[in-house]
């Protein structure tokens, strides 16, 4: 094919591929889980890592991957302290993510001029660092499910269960929360901090509705979600033609 034929085409469907498999089953657990949100909010703790990474001078990119993480690992823990309002960890961290950034972009009005394409994304500005970054953030979370797709099989539908025969819960949950940052974060450079969590819900969210069993709910989502992402770049392509410094855009809107 024509467009196959462009470096960064080719990194788009390499970084789209591996995003829309990685971020598809991770939306499947999290939306049996009621935790759909998370991706969302913690979208939002990465924009303030890489406002503060701009501010300092380090690699933006990575620098919001650290701190999505943190996110992560700091919901899990206000979720335990408020087991009856675990949708209140969400709400917090989201607060105070998004706050962070504005105060941080403030301080330097020049960080607000490159902050469009970490708000909408860009799928085919992809650079060989993303690539490899969003490459190994899918082979560790590939193997996570893998290895225990029993433990979060139990925890996912009842946790209390699953604790009472013997399972580690806290630790699987904070890994899997852990997990959930690094797949937003990496997702931000294609989609974006405003689509990042539909990238991760809506092929789960249509997999459940029409899926008999929940294996096949898994693989449904990564099918919808491949097929979502490829369609779209390769509609965005056809339709405007024109050289990568205009492309970009339309790429970000076909992809939805």
């Amino acid at each position: 094919m024509e467009m196959l034929h462009y470096d960064f085409m080719q990194r788009a469907f390499c970084a789209g591929g591996l995003i829309a498999v990685i971020a598809s089953i991770l939306g499947v657990y999290l939306m049996l889980r009621r935790q759909a949100l998370m991706a969302d909010m913690l979208s939002h703790v990465s924009l303030a890592g890489v406002a503060g990474g701009a501010y300092l001078h380090i690699n933006p990119t990575l620098m919001g991957f650290v701190v999505a993480t943190l996110g992560a690992i700091a919901v899990e823990y206000v979720r335990r302290s408020y087991k009856s309002y675990s949708e209140i960890s969400v709400a917090i961290i989201m607060v105070g993510g998004l706050s962070s950034a504005v105060v941080i972009m403030s301080l330097n009005q020049s960080i607000n001029k490159g902050f469009s394409a970490y708000l909408f994304g860009s799928v085919v500005a992809v650079n060989e660092t993303e690539l490899m970054l969003m490459l190994i953030v899918s082979l560790v979370g590939g193997i996570f499910f893998y290895v225990f797709r029993r433990p979060l099989y139990q925890i996912t539908f009842d946790e209390d269960t699953a604790k009472t025969n013997g399972l580690p819960v806290k630790w699987i949950s904070l890994s899997f929360s852990v997990l959930t940052g690094m797949i937003v974060s990496a997702a931000m450079p294609i989609v974006g901090v405003l689509l990042v969590s539909a990238l991760i819900v809506l092929p789960a969210a249509l997999a459940i509705r029409i899926a008999p069993s929940f294996t096949s709910a898994l693989f449904l989502a990564m099918g919808i979600g491949l097929l979502g992402v490829f369609s779209g770049l390769t509609a965005s392509y056809q339709s405007v033609r024109r050289p990568a410094a205009q492309l970009h855009s339309y790429c970000c809107f076909f992809l939805f």
